[in-house]
């Protein structure tokens, strides 16, 4: 009896939240353990980054900038590994899944699509977050940046939420690039720059157009620097795009858009799945 038991304990279905989490879990542990096998990407991850950061720090000094733009550049070059994170590893993550044949195993499984991208979202956010210290510390020391923080609660909340936003619209592309089939690639390297720009990486966004700055609000990253940079720094207020406050709200606000629209788009494309298909087959 107790052999029969132990059986059906061990046969026992997980639905519900218990699924959920174990597929977040399930998902992110590989890409968490991956990262480790193949030391020469997180010598390229940082390096990278910080070829940029020296150009624009060498440029600001040169033309005699404050110095707390130094610090703009280096946070700015830090917060990159989080772009490329969701550009590569989220936004396209479907389209390539679908290129190796596991995306009708996914479609199949009783977990929901939201866990799935989710576990990729938090193994790839562990990765990112690591690469984005390596080059805050390597550009701190290499550059003599002087940091100001001023509240480390605000601080601490605006980088939640930026990042919540972010992965939260990178599960959204993650459709509409699967949708798009092949522009997916094109789409991805297309963004890349772009984004760099109007999102003020490399510059205080409050240098753009009000407009063109309001407009380049809807990328989470953006909101996120200028908030960081104005609790991190001591001329960051004065060269913030908005109050940090109304900066918090934005934020809130795109994080309930971006994961309510990821939701609403996942289930379709698994519903587009199920009625007709051929979701992983060429769509005509």
């Amino acid at each position: 009896m107790g052999t029969e038991s132990l059986a059906l304990s061990r046969s026992e279905k997980v639905t519900g939240w218990r699924l959920f989490l174990k597929t977040v879990a399930a998902r992110a542990y590989p890409r968490i353990v991956g990262q480790q096998r193949e030391k020469s990407w997180i010598f390229f991850e940082i390096l990278l980054p910080m070829l940029a950061v020296a150009a624009y720090v060498y440029v600001y000094r040169a033309i005699g900038a404050p110095e707390d733009y130094v610090g703009f550049v280096v946070i700015g070059g830090a917060m990159t590994a989080f772009w490329m994170n969701v550009l590569w590893s989220m936004s396209s993550q479907l389209y390539w899944e679908k290129e190796q044949g596991n995306l009708s195993l996914y479609i199949m499984s009783p977990s929901s699509m939201m866990a799935i991208l989710l576990g990729m979202a938090v193994g790839g956010l562990f990765a990112s977050t690591l690469r984005a210290l390596a080059v805050i510390a390597l550009g701190s020391l290499l550059f003599k940046v002087q940091y100001s923080v001023t509240n480390f609660t605000q601080l601490t909340l605006v980088f939640l939420l930026a990042m919540t936003a972010l992965y939260g619209m990178g599960m959204m592309t993650a459709s509409l690039f699967l949708l798009l089939s092949r522009e997916a690639w094109h789409l991805s390297n297309l963004a890349q720059e772009p984004i760099y720009l109007v999102s003020g990486f490399y510059f205080p966004i409050k240098s753009f157009n009000f407009w063109v700055a309001a407009a380049a609000s809807f990328i989470p990253l953006t909101l996120g620097l200028d908030a960081m940079r104005q609790l991190i720094f001591s001329s960051g207020a004065a060269l913030g795009f908005l109050n940090v406050t109304v900066e918090i709200l934005v934020l809130i606000g795109l994080c309930v858009l971006f994961l309510t629209g990821a939701k609403l788009l996942l289930d379709y494309m698994e519903r587009l799945a199920i009625y007709e298909g051929r979701i992983t087959e060429s769509r005509r």
